[in-house]
């Protein structure tokens, strides 16, 4: 698939569901390389907590298994995160009983998956944890037609650089929550969440039930993309009015995810935190950010919840708009492909919503990226040696330049720390662009 090709179509209202899907990944097809058996990951636990805003809530320990797989002989590897702290990760799932789940109301409860990154103690902790379930790999590959490029175990057992149990550091730290791509699972945003806590932060990386090829919840449960379905040969408009559904739905998803977090609430009751470390988490220094739809969500949670301190959206249609009276003045970035993304492009909610940022703003644009440029996948990418024509960013640049821009973002504005690196164009960056329509 051409992603180029596809998005142009798209915009242009002559394929809807492409367009709501066009988090699918664009890798060139490949035949999958030989394979030789490797032991599985080791079973990392779990935090697995119910969190009833009401009442106190009951966090208790399970354990994830895993099954034997079988591995290329490359074994793909997130990059080393450059910041000073080890990292630890729990996982979280988080129920919110006060919402119906908005895809299948059958279901019951609104349910979440969290991965809980935070700055830990070199040398604490177990092995490093999984990077996906094998299930959740094989239906991601299997969704965005690429079963062939590897096998799902090869994904699955990708190295990270995340412990469990890792003993975390002192003091009290920003927390950045971060919401992927429609279709894409959260391990997608890996390589920024180690990034982020590397140098500090506390990130919760969700996914958002009935929103991806495949999340996997306790007790063997995986949940498959009922979103899409819903979206699947609706007109052009409707289509556009789901995805705002899904851009509201994840931001009630943000806000509640730091409360949960946080157990600070705000709702009658309140609600006890549901992570085990959250005394680490500094409530007055919260960010959101998001791939796609995920950055979308991340202005409309800014936008309903002032906790949240700054924002950014990689790459995502505001089919949620940005209200007319902006955002209280806080900080927002915007960071896309040059092609698709830049003043006069197809995209015109890009030029809207700047117009209506009223604080510090920043419009990056990247040559040569294209949707998937901000996430992890063309950086897994290359490694097996391939990359995506109609975005040829190399993708170790784009794993740099990610987090390079996203980590200045919250350094300025969450810890206070300058960084010339917003200031203008970089000579060490000449892929970014300044954009100040």
């Amino acid at each position: 698939m051409n992603q180029r090709h596809t998005t142009r179509r798209l915009r242009r209202g002559r394929g809807p569901v492409a367009l709501l899907l066009a988090t699918a990944l664009t890798l060139p097809v490949v035949a999958a390389g030989s394979a030789v058996a490797a032991p599985a990951p080791a079973p990392t636990p779990a935090v697995t907590a119910t969190v009833t805003p009401a009442a106190t809530t009951a966090v208790t320990a399970t354990a994830v298994t895993t099954s034997s797989v079988t591995t290329p002989h490359i074994r793909l590897e997130l990059p080393r995160p450059t910041g000073p702290f080890a990292i630890g990760r729990d996982t979280l799932h988080l129920t919110d009983k006060q919402r119906r789940d908005p895809w299948v109301p059958s279901a019951g409860a609104r349910e979440l998956m969290a991965s809980v990154y935070y700055p830990a103690s070199r040398g604490t902790g177990g092995a490093p944890v999984p990077y996906m379930a094998v299930k959740e790999a094989q239906l991601l590959l299997a969704g965005t037609k690429h079963s062939d490029v590897l096998p799902p175990e090869a994904l699955a057992a990708t190295r990270t650089h995340a412990r469990a149990d890792a003993r975390p550091i002192g003091g009290r730290h920003p927390l950045v929550v971060l919401s992927p791509g429609f279709t894409l699972n959260r391990a997608t945003l890996s390589l920024l969440a180690e990034e982020l806590a590397s140098r500090g932060y506390v990130v919760a990386l969700l996914d958002h039930a009935h929103e991806s090829f495949g999340t996997t919840f306790p007790g063997g449960r995986t949940l498959t993309c009922a979103a899409c379905k819903a979206i699947e040969g609706v007109p052009e408009s409707t289509a556009r009015k789901l995805m705002g559904k899904v851009a509201t739905g994840r931001a009630a998803d943000i806000r509640f995810a730091i409360d949960a977090l946080t157990g600070t609430g705000g709702r009658p009751g309140g609600a006890a935190p549901a992570w085990r470390h959250s005394g680490m988490i500094d409530t007055r220094r919260i960010g959101a950010a998001g791939h796609s739809i995920g950055g979308n969500s991340a202005a409309t949670a800014m936008a309903a919840d002032r906790r949240i301190h700054a924002g950014i959206n990689m790459d995502g249609t505001f089919f949620a708009p940005v209200p007319r009276t902006g955002l209280g003045g806080r900080p927002f970035m915007m960071l896309g492909g040059l092609n698709g993304h830049s003043p006069g492009d197809e995209d015109t909610t890009w030029l809207r919503d700047w117009r209506r940022l009223d604080g510090w703003k920043r419009w990056l644009t990247v040559r040569d990226a294209g949707h998937f440029s901000f996430i992890d996948l063309p950086v897994l990418g290359a490694q097996l040696g391939l990359t995506d024509p109609s975005a040829p960013l190399p993708g170790k640049r784009s794993g740099e330049i990610t987090r390079d821009y996203v980590g200045a973002f919250f350094d300025r504005h969450l810890r206070g720390i300058p960084r010339p690196l917003l200031n203008g164009p970089s000579a060490t960056n000449p892929e970014v662009v300044f954009q100040n329509p």
